[in-house]
């Protein structure tokens, strides 16, 4: 698992239900873009927002939108080993490409990091059984978790679970490259937060990102620049977005209130609902928003929102 990949935002309609023309454009201009593939039902979805039920819609629409197109990396998420077990197999019957575990949804001081090896262990001996061939990740990220393994105890699971072949962070580049150091090169670590520090990411030996969509498009390109070794005019390009990154990832709450807004108003829609969200849109938030929105100017073949 490499290169830039969009997480699908959770897009409700006025109702308050997932809304399935706003879930399905998504996928499509994620793969406009050229992206290896789109994720679901990690932070930036809501997935603990989410039920059951619809974690369950958000996989099988993606799949259908994908159409074997390009890749579906499916986050597990759920308080016990059955229950990410449970969504692993709806996973792997709409035929996902890579499957990322998170810490099960407790709050993080009631679980000591040897409790959550064996949680990890445990998941990825069930995973061998249910389909030895699909890679997994976890998604390591004590910094918005609370929770997470260090590098010994990657190690350890590493070599139990050949099934695990990659990690997903949500850290300071800092950290990152120890755990690239530690872990090996042989193990894909990608990382998230938005894209903050993007280029010294992939300098620290990142595989890729994880990234919302409102600059997915943008860390494409930068990331092709780095890769072709036009590192100045990637350094220009990271300049001009980075305005945008520092506001939306301030915290998941401004993820999900001005970065869904931003990536919808460059996708030609609104945002209709927020679900159970702490922080709530103000007015100089939106015409931030809206600024940061209009200046990256619409995603391919969209109109910016409200059209001209």
């Amino acid at each position: 698992m490499q290169g830039i990949w969009p997480i699908s935002y959770a897009y409700f309609n006025s109702a308050g239900e997932l809304d399935r023309e706003s879930m399905r454009l998504q996928v499509q201009i994620a793969l406009r873009t050229g992206a290896p593939g789109i994720a679901v039902l990690g932070l930036a979805t809501e997935v603990n927002k989410l039920s059951v039920e619809e974690k369950h819609l958000v996989i099988h629409w993606a799949a259908q939108d994908l159409a074997g197109t390009a890749h579906l990396a499916v986050t597990l998420s759920g308080l016990t080993v059955a229950e990410q077990l449970d969504l692993a197999r709806v996973a792997i019957e709409a035929h996902a490409s890579y499957l990322i575990l998170q810490p099960p949804s407790r709050p993080a001081n009631t679980i000591a990091e040897p409790e959550l090896e064996a949680f990890f262990m445990e998941v990825l001996d069930g995973l061998r059984v249910l389909d030895p061939s699909i890679p997994v990740g976890i998604q390591n990220a004590p910094e918005f978790l609370g929770v997470g393994l260090k590098a010994d105890a990657l190690a350890r699971l590493r070599a139990r679970c050949p099934n695990l072949l990659f990690m997903k962070g949500e850290a300071p580049v800092v950290i990152i490259e120890r755990t690239v150091h530690q872990v090996g090169r042989d193990f894909p670590v990608l990382n998230g937060r938005g894209g903050m520090e993007l280029l010294d990411n992939l300098r620290a030996g990142c595989a890729g990102m994880i990234v919302a969509p409102d600059c997915a498009l943008e860390h494409q390109h930068i990331a092709k620049l780095y890769s072709e070794g036009a590192i100045e005019e990637a350094e220009a390009h990271y300049a001009r977005i980075l305005p945008t990154v520092v506001f939306v990832m301030q915290s998941l709450d401004t993820l999900v209130v001005y970065g869904k807004r931003i990536a919808a108003w460059r996708s030609g829609i609104d945002v209709l609902h927020d679900r159970r969200c702490a922080l709530q849109p103000t007015p100089f938030g939106i015409k931030t928003a809206k600024r940061f929105a209009e200046q990256l100017g619409p995603l391919p073949g969209c109109l910016m929102y409200p059209s001209p």
